[in-house]
């Protein structure tokens, strides 16, 4: 597969994850879906040659914000309305 392929269809992936964290009614899904997103744009920083961005959102993106937001649901109780 060509290059522009490949990122059109990581551009496809980050734009239906994007969405799919937004309108997710359930927190830890939409968490699950961010790190998908953060993956996919990790992907994404590295063929466009900037391994250095890759690596950092790869820390702080994918792992660092994503056990955070895990912890706080975790931590928050969850009511049935």
């Amino acid at each position: 597969m060509s290059l522009s392929v490949i990122f059109i269809l990581l551009s496809i992936v980050t734009i239906l994850t994007a969405l799919i964290s937004l309108f997710y009614r359930d927190l830890l899904a939409s968490v699950i879906s961010y790190s998908v997103f953060s993956l996919v744009m990790t992907v994404l920083f590295f063929l466009l040659d900037a391994p250095d961005v890759a690596i950092a959102e790869a820390a702080i993106g994918a792992a660092l914000t994503v056990c955070i937001f895990v912890i706080a649901i975790r931590m928050t109780r969850r009511r049935e309305e």
